[in-house]
């Protein structure tokens, strides 16, 4: 612990005009760096911290976060499905089914993920049916064969809500004396939704039975359930045990979740905001160890003052007290200016973006933007303690002068 004694000296000699200009310029110096670290890391961050959850938001709202598939088929599915419900990060759970399908219009041709819903539950429950515009869920009907495409699959195949177009799917394959012939049916727009990423390009949704028959599997029959969740992130960790939890056979279960379609996506993101937060770390750090420039200076200025307070008795401990609180201080400093200076920075930064009329993602488009506490914490937390490592041998220097050597000409 440091005592109150090297705690107020330290202060002094940080108030106290510094008698060498370049240490004092030093000290600026290292004191900017921090400031301008910090609020770089803290604007970065939060940038990284909205795509990411940008796209959790489009990405894995539209597709299948958590799946549980039982063969030959799920018993009293809807019994399974309120048990699902009730586990703690579930919102709720429903049959579906999905197959790999080329979608024929009359203008081209394109593939996509077709996936078979009960409309009712994912009007409820998916993040889809808020972006769906030209119609809605409830116009998928048992037998109507209608279909709701992703807005870039429409413009792609050329057709608009009420054109009807052709599905072949590769999961209802007759085999034929001329060879495999894959089951077909023509299914008429009638919705349109937009998530604002890729999968608006690659999706497509049909009535559960519809998507059955197309399939020519039971129409009834439920053998996958697809489960919702307040955070997607939290599959990773429910997979294992999700069957037993709800008193299937672990054996003939199995579960998957978003990261077997879309795991490198995210990774990537995250390798990217680990990457940018190391380099911007390192700039706090750079600008953190020239303190150690500047309280060097200082040691060889108050040689001789050390030297008597030393001679009066106070210990190397105390010494090291007095250097290490005026280095903590500088830090403390341009800690709190980087923080301020970086939260409203933040907090404004697309406001700022437009008086400055720049635009980083196109026209209209504002940058996605999550301040975490729990962030702020750990980039204070660092600082600090970077900075305090920063202080130990100016301080130790401090500890080891001699005074008969110090004061033999004073």
């Amino acid at each position: 612990m440091i005592s109150r004694f090297s705690f107020f000296v330290g202060y002094r000699y940080w108030r106290a005009r510094k008698a060498n200009t370049f240490a004092s310029f030093i000290t600026v110096f290292a004191v900017t760096g921090i400031v301008l670290g910090v609020a770089a890391l803290i604007v970065v961050s939060s940038v990284m911290n909205g795509l990411e959850s940008q796209l959790k938001q489009r990405i894995l709202g539209a597709v299948p976060q958590l799946t549980l598939s039982q063969s030959p088929s799920i018993q009293d599915w809807k019994t399974v499905s309120g048990n699902l419900s009730a586990l703690p990060n579930v919102l709720g759970a429903s049959p579906s089914v999905t197959t790999q399908a080329m979608l024929q219009s009359s203008a081209n041709i394109g593939a996509a993920q077709v996936y078979g819903v009960y409309p009712e539950l994912e009007s409820q429950l998916s993040q889809v049916a808020k972006h769906t515009y030209a119609g809605d869920f409830n116009h998928l009907q048992p037998g109507k064969y209608n279909i709701i495409l992703g807005a870039q699959l429409a413009r792609n195949l050329g057709v608009a809500p009420g054109d009807k177009i052709r599905v072949l799917s590769g999961d209802g394959v007759v085999y034929t004396p001329l060879g495999p012939v894959p089951s077909q049916r023509k299914f008429r727009v009638i919705a349109l939704f937009e998530m604002g990423s890729m999968v608006d390009a690659s999706l497509a949704y049909v009535h559960y039975q519809d998507a059955k028959r197309l399939m020519r599997q039971p129409a009834h029959s439920v053998e996958q359930l697809r489960l919702y969740l307040d955070d997607p992130f939290a599959a990773i960790g429910m997979g294992e045990t999700l069957a037993a939890e709800v008193g299937l056979d672990p054996v003939s279960t199995q579960t998957s979740d978003w990261r077997k379609s879309y795991g490198h996506l995210f990774a990537a993101v995250k390798m990217e905001k680990n990457m940018m937060s190391l380099m911007l770390s390192l700039i706090v750090a750079v600008a953190a160890f020239n303190i150690v420039s500047a309280l060097v200076m200082m040691v060889v200025d108050k040689t001789t003052d050390v030297a008597v307070l030393k001679t009066q008795g106070l210990d190397t401990r105390g010494v090291m007290g007095i250097f290490i609180i005026q280095g903590t201080l500088n830090a403390v400093i341009g800690l709190a200016l980087g923080m301020g200076i970086g939260v409203l920075l933040t907090l404004n930064l697309n406001t700022i973006t437009q008086v400055l009329g720049v635009s980083i993602l196109g026209a209209g488009q504002s940058l996605p933007i999550q301040l975490q506490i729990s962030q702020l914490a750990m980039i204070s937390i660092g600082t600090l303690v970077i900075s305090l490592v920063a202080t130990i041998y100016p301080a130790l220097k401090a500890a080891k002068v001699q005074p008969a050597n110090a004061l033999r000409y004073e």
